[in-house]
């Protein structure tokens, strides 16, 4: 089921955001036994890059990738850990 949803992950990012370069790593074995994991949603850690993000801030970047990954956010991700960046500032 882990390796669906970060494929998913992968996809709806892919559509949305054309990232140059994107990593997605399942942490969801780290948060065993966690109250928020109990649900059976993972936890996950999303590093980006994208010229969609450029000159926006922070904030912004997240609502995005929130924004693309829509429903999966109810349904597949508990906790997501992000660091996204636009080209030009790797």
């Amino acid at each position: 089921m882990t390796a669906e949803r970060v494929e998913l992950i992968r996809e709806r990012l892919q559509q949305s955001l054309s990232p140059s370069a994107l990593d997605i790593i399942d942490e969801s074995h780290l948060h065993a036994g966690h109250p928020g994991a109990r649900d059976g949603r993972g936890h996950f850690r999303v590093k980006i890059v994208s010229d969609v993000f450029h000159g926006l801030p922070r904030l912004a970047r997240h609502r995005r990738i929130y924004a693309a990954l829509g429903d999966l956010m109810q349904t597949d991700i508990h906790a997501l850990s992000i660091e996204a960046h636009s080209s030009n500032e790797i």
